[in-house]
């Protein structure tokens, strides 16, 4: 019996529509002698829904009539690890289960959706899912608290400080004497939980600074600010596994317009809107000597491992030319196209990798299974409120 796996995508997050392209291209990878692949769209209001043609990229062209044509739904636990894919609202004569899924596969990115919100809901559910859990996703997304701890394992990291909204709203010109006598310029501004490159800025200056600021406040209500590598090179490396065993991809070096790998780098470029991040303009792999690919992979798998990172994840690093200095700049816990780009060249295919992170999937459930969640006791035999009538 093939296994149903709900593909999720979508989401309330500004890499909406990145999300739809990498779920695409994952449902038409998934091995169909092995799995079921349901797609559930989840809109930007939260909403879920499926249909016929939600494994359509083309479909996705007119999201109103998609919506009009297609099924909302909601999801129930069967308390045996599984959960019941049913129409909301419900029909009085029946008819209203769509699925049972045997396990999620989240390809979602950014704020409300990567940042441990859906891991948290398939956790309630009981469901296996693939990729990183709650803690490491929130921990992922947050570049401050990330890069702290880091630091703290003794990776390579930029120094930063962040500000928030509030701070910034009060006292923003004595934000900015503090940052210039630390780091002086330039600096790279970004919000400090969004991917895709979305509000990142670099500024040369103090005006260019105030801009950066007031552009990355309009995305998160703290901002991350770091010294700018003037001779940069940007070069990623995926890793495969969990906390027992984890292997690297091979390495890529991105190629942007500008000084910044830009939203539009990763997902515009060359006319090629579905693809995603395969289609973006990159070498793989990357130009570099045999010592520094392989000290960048084992510094892609430490980081992964630090963070408490499963399934397949994306590590991408700043290369500081003039200091040969590598820095780890975040980590990606469900990456652009699932970076399947990266493991083509070591033999992985797309599917083989879909199924090697779904098999990771099933074995942290089976792990997590053998837990106690229970504490027996007898303590609400003689409980009460304390107080007759209630507190007033």
């Amino acid at each position: 019996m093939k296994i149903q796996v709900g593909v999720f995508f979508g989401g309330r997050s500004v890499e909406h529509e990145v999300s739809v392209i990498s779920a695409m291209q994952a449902c038409a990878a998934l091995n169909r002698e092995k799995y079921t692949p349901v797609p559930v769209y989840v809109t930007k209001q939260g909403l879920l829904y499926t249909g016929s043609s939600y494994g359509d990229i083309a479909a996705y062209r007119d999201i109103p009539a998609l919506l009009a044509a297609g099924t909302r739904v909601t999801l129930a636990p069967d308390g045996d690890g599984r959960a019941t894919l049913s129409r909301q609202p419900a029909r009085w004569l029946g008819g209203n289960e769509i699925a049972v899924l045997d396990a999620a596969l989240p390809v979602v990115h950014g704020t409300n959706a990567e940042d441990g919100t859906l891991q948290g809901y398939f956790e309630m559910l009981g469901l296996p899912y693939a990729g990183s859990d709650v803690l490491s996703s929130a921990v992922c997304m947050d570049k401050a608290v990330s890069k702290s701890l880091l630091a703290a394992a003794g990776l390579p990291v930029l120094p930063g400080c962040t500000w928030t909204d509030t701070a910034w709203g009060a006292r923003p010109d004595a934000l900015m004497d503090e940052l210039a006598t630390r780091f002086g310029f330039p600096v790279v501004v970004k919000p400090v939980n969004l991917g895709s490159s979305v509000g990142v800025t670099k500024a040369p200056d103090r005006d260019a600074l105030r801009a950066a600021a007031d552009l990355a406040f309009r995305f998160a209500p703290k901002v991350l600010i770091e010294p700018a590598v003037v001779r940069l090179r940007e070069i990623n490396c995926a890793v495969l596994g969990d906390a027992g065993e984890a292997r690297a991809s091979a390495c890529e070096e991105p190629r942007s317009a500008g000084e910044i790998l830009s939203y539009g780098d990763k997902y515009l470029s060359g006319g090629e809107g579905g693809k995603g991040m395969s289609a973006a303009p990159r070498r793989v792999p990357a130009d570099l000597a045999p010592a520094l690919r392989d000290h960048i992979r084992a510094l892609a798998v430490h980081a992964f491992q630090t963070l408490g990172c499963h399934g397949v994840a994306r590590i991408d690093f700043l290369l500081d030319c003039d200091r040969n200095q590598v820095y780890v700049n975040e980590i990606n816990t469900i990456p652009g196209s699932l970076s399947f780009y990266l493991w083509e060249p070591m033999g992985l295919s797309f599917d083989a990798l879909l199924d090697e992170t779904l098999s990771l999937a099933f074995k942290r459930h089976r792990q997590r299974a053998a837990l106690s969640f229970t504490y027996e006791s007898n303590i609400l035999s003689g409980a009460g409120l304390g107080a007759k009538g209630g507190r007033k």
